[in-house]
């Protein structure tokens, strides 16, 4: 057995991304993009309050140019920016406690910034443009407080090229043309992380439906059709079978975009989910993915992380929601895929903290498929209606929240009959591979 690796700080995944100086309450954003050119001109309006006195306010910003920046209305003392972050100086400083605003106007060609991960955020499509911020993409298309717990609402502009359709964060409220450009708006009232924000621009057809009592829409291109309405079928039953395992759908509505192009991997974002051409192969090759990144509308989009140090909470119960949805339409049962799992786990290397994996192996699959295996190993112990009850306390308890493991560690004990202690130590902070039974 390995013993536990000291506990890392809270934002050290990322210790550049954000900061703790200052939470951010909501963004106004107003994008004017021109698909042809990859041109971006915006303006960001920014409200937050101040944690400590702020003699300074510092914005992640990755390759785009702040052009104006006013602080409470007013020009501040100075402006400093480098290829990542915007640094303003006020007139005088912010005192702790005080709410205030930051105005940005920006322009330039927004490009994926280049991580650990791969790419990150804005990127564009061979015919548009999308959003793959997770989890550090989203300052590459707006100014932010980029931490996954500073969560906040938004209020979206987006104007394009009058051809294209606009999917982004928050409900539908207005699509306006003029000038052969159309102007679409959003507002998104749930509290949102950065890295969950995102804008879909393509030629889609939008299709709306409605089941399970939850509005759900599919945009996608047009000579697609055919493969993206048979694979994409079972998402109003996903959402009648999550809904009766999680509890309520948390948002006003759903969104499937799916792209002409073809992605490596869907991308997660607030009340909506994005896949490629790839993901739509006509015969349900992509289910389990479907499934995944529904269930992260619960686990991860509502409920979400104080810090990436606990990513199992989103991707394990994320991945054990596909194995129940396999469950509940047919497929094996949870227990025959945790046993599947669990096997191939036992031959994987044993070097992976899962409480605490780091920033190099937060999106390693050991962290899916071994969190996935500690919900299964809890279920035995706790017995299926305490477990689900578990499931459903957690959901609505922490709704719109951020939590850390220490609070599913905390809430779950109260649905066991034996302490629980012994058994999360072995699972998050021992790299040893406990069994799947008592």
């Amino acid at each position: 057995m390995t013993d536990a690796a000291p506990e890392a700080a809270p934002h050290a995944y990322l210790p550049q991304s954000g900061t703790d100086a200052y939470a951010v309450l909501s963004y106004d954003l107003d994008l004017k993009y021109r698909v042809a050119t990859n041109r971006l001109d915006a303006t960001a309006l920014i409200r937050a309050r101040a944690s400590i006195d702020l003699p300074a306010i510092v914005l992640d910003l990755v390759h785009l140019k702040a052009k104006r920046v006013r602080v409470d209305g007013q020009k501040p003392a100075r402006i400093s920016q480098t290829t990542t972050h915007l640094r303003v100086t006020p007139a005088t400083p912010v005192p702790a406690g005080t709410e205030f605003t930051v105005e940005v106007a920006y322009d330039g060609s927004p490009i994926p910034r280049r991580t650990r991960w791969g790419t990150l955020g804005w990127e564009e499509l061979t015919d548009g443009a999308i959003v793959a911020a997770q989890p550090s993409g989203a300052p590459t298309w707006f100014p932010c407080n980029d931490r996954p717990s500073d969560k906040a609402s938004y209020s979206l502009r987006i104007t394009t090229e009058q051809a294209y359709t606009v999917l982004a964060t928050g409900e539908p409220a207005g699509h306006t043309v003029s000038g052969g450009r159309g102007t679409w708006t959003f507002e998104r009232t749930e509290p949102t992380a950065t890295y969950l924000a995102a804008v879909q621009i393509g030629r889609y057809t939008l299709e709306r439906r409605h089941t399970a009592g939850v509005d759900w829409a599919l945009a996608y291109p047009p000579a697609l059709a055919r493969r993206v309405l048979h694979d994409f079928e079972p998402v109003g039953r996903m959402l009648e079978c999550f809904q009766e395992l999680f509890g309520p759908y948390p948002f006003p509505s759903y969104t499937v975009v799916v792209t002409e192009d073809p992605l490596e991997i869907p991308l997660e974002s607030q009340a909506m989910a994005t896949f490629g051409s790839t993901h739509a192969d006509g015969r349900g090759g992509s289910e389990r993915l479907i499934a995944h990144e529904l269930a992260h509308q619960w686990f991860g989009n509502s409920v979400g992380l104080a810090s990436w140090r606990d990513i199992w909470l989103n991707e394990g119960f994320a991945c054990y929601a596909e194995w129940l949805w396999s469950e509940a339409s047919g497929g094996l049962s949870a227990r025959a895929q945790a046993r599947v799992h669990h096997a191939a786990l036992r031959l994987a290397p044993k070097d992976l903290l899962l409480g605490d994996p780091g920033p190099d192996s937060m999106f390693d699959d050991r962290v899916y498929k071994r969190g996935a295996c500690l919900l299964h190993a809890l279920r035995v112990r706790t017995g299926d209606e305490r477990f689900f009850a578990l499931l459903q306390e957690w959901t609505q308890t922490h709704r719109f929240r951020t939590v850390t493991s220490a609070d599913f560690e905390a809430l779950a004990a109260l649905y066991a009959e034996e302490p629980l202690d012994a058994f999360f130590d072995a699972w998050l902070r021992q790299t040893r591979l406990p069994s799947l039974s008592r």
